[in-house]
């Protein structure tokens, strides 16, 4: 009897779980968006860049600084822009950048149009190694339509990182200092892609945003990601993205 109390136990809390993280994808999803640029005379007109996510009044959005610190062209017109919407009726907002972080990877933009449902963040700080986690956003970008993807993630470590400079001209006061001041990230075991990029980390229980989605570990070349993929990505804690948010003057 006891082993039968134990088994329908088990079952209704692993579905329970389940459902739990079902719920949350659905409240996060309107949130999601897909950041890229446009060009109206390009073929595509919309270049895909990386995923974002609404904060603050539902007009600002979160995303890596990686992902847009690209030059546009101006004399072809080249608008940086964010993807909302649903299914293959995605519509699409200028956007300009408002604040950036380079050392934590971080830029807060804003854009045009009505404002979206925003996440709340949780307490990144209180985060273990062996949490379970997950994140959203679209890892091969919007050619199938505008579908978020959520994929689970363990966070395998919690681990100091330094990034480099690419050559000695780069070596300035600020990157020294930064070199001798190495930040926090969160590596995770879990499967993400380079259009995975500015996607949010959560708490599946709550929705609560934990990080942002920054690096995914590389096995070989950069066009094995997709086919091989290494299930090593590495996430920036959300506390360092709440003080971009104040720091630009408004409330995470």
């Amino acid at each position: 009897m006891r082993a039968i109390l134990f088994c329908l136990l088990f079952f209704w809390q692993a579905h329970a779980s389940a459902a739990s993280l079902a719920d949350t994808v659905e409240e996060i999803k309107p949130s999601v968006v897909a950041i890229g640029t446009y060009q109206q005379d390009r073929a595509p007109p919309l270049k895909f860049l990386g995923t974002g996510f609404a904060v603050s009044d539902g007009n600002h959005v979160i995303t890596n600084f990686h992902v847009v610190s690209g030059i546009l062209d101006a004399e072809q017109q080249e608008k940086l822009v964010v993807f909302t919407g649903n299914g293959e009726k995605a519509r699409v907002y200028g956007a300009e950048k408002v604040r950036v972080d380079r050392m934590h990877d971080l830029a807060l933009l804003k854009f045009e149009g009505p404002a979206m449902p925003v996440l709340h963040f949780g307490d990144s700080g209180a985060l273990r190694e062996g949490d379970s986690l997950a994140f959203t956003g679209f890892p091969i970008g919007v050619v199938l339509g505008y579908y978020p993807v959520t994929h689970k993630a363990t966070l395998s470590s919690i681990t100091p990182i330094v990034i480099p400079a690419q050559n000695s001209n780069q070596l300035t006061a600020r990157a020294i200092s930064q070199l001798r001041t190495p930040f926090r990230v969160f590596q995770l075991d879990g499967t993400a892609y380079p259009g995975n990029s500015g996607s949010p980390l959560y708490l599946p229980e709550t929705g609560k945003v934990v990080g942002i989605v920054n690096m995914v570990f590389v096995k070989n070349v950069k066009e094995s990601v997709l086919s091989d993929p290494s299930g090593i990505a590495y996430a920036i804690p959300g506390d360092y993205i709440s003080s971009l948010i104040r720091d630009a003057g408004l409330t995470p």
